[in-house]
């Protein structure tokens, strides 16, 4: 005759249910935390590119301020000031420089490096050496209607303004102002 079946115990069947009723919330937390972290990294995603974009500094132009290899944040934000500095699209590539001149105003600058805007002498404390550089515009020169005259903080080497290669950045190519510094942890704070 054929083998006879056990039937479970109680105790048995009363495990085996609490062993499905635990595979079932396990699977319902691990998919909802999945969820959340989609979420949460698309949230990152589009606030780090619209609002927020992290930049990478190459080069030197910007030396002493910001140095090759540190990242920063830049903020988008309406208003623009002198004495801030931006990154902005150029040539498929992102530069970051300091806003000397707005626009309509008038900038000069003289063969030791002095810069002025409307005639006054421009304050510079975050130069650490002054040069005229890199220059094949006339001044004094007028900044363009919604364009803003920038220069590099290494005045020596920066390619900036003072070439009609670049020349004066429109508001439509710029990503940012740069206000914070996130590496090296060391200089970790505000950028100015």
């Amino acid at each position: 005759m054929g083998k006879k079946t056990e039937l479970p115990s109680p105790q048995q069947v009363e495990a085996e249910r609490a062993r499905l009723r635990y595979r079932r919330r396990y699977r319902s937390t691990l998919r909802s935390t999945l969820s959340i972290l989609v979420v949460a990294a698309a949230a990152a995603i589009l606030v780090a590119t619209l609002w927020m974009p992290v930049l990478q500094i190459y080069g030197s132009s910007m030396s002493p301020t910001v140095e090759e290899g540190e990242i920063v944040v830049s903020l988008k934000g309406p208003e623009l000031r002198q004495g801030e500095i931006i990154a902005f699209y150029y040539n498929n590539k992102i530069l970051v420089k300091r806003i000397i001149a707005g626009p309509g105003q008038w900038v000069d600058m003289d063969e030791d490096g002095s810069v002025r805007v409307d005639g006054e002498l421009l304050a510079e404390p975050y130069l650490s050496e002054k040069a005229l550089g890199q220059c094949d515009i006339d001044f004094p020169y007028q900044v363009p209607d919604e364009r803003w005259f920038v220069m590099g903080d290494h005045r020596a080497t920066s390619v900036d303004s003072r070439t009609t290669a670049i020349g004066c950045v429109a508001e439509e190519q710029i990503v940012g102002r740069i206000v914070f510094r996130v590496w090296p942890f060391r200089a970790l704070g505000p950028v100015r």
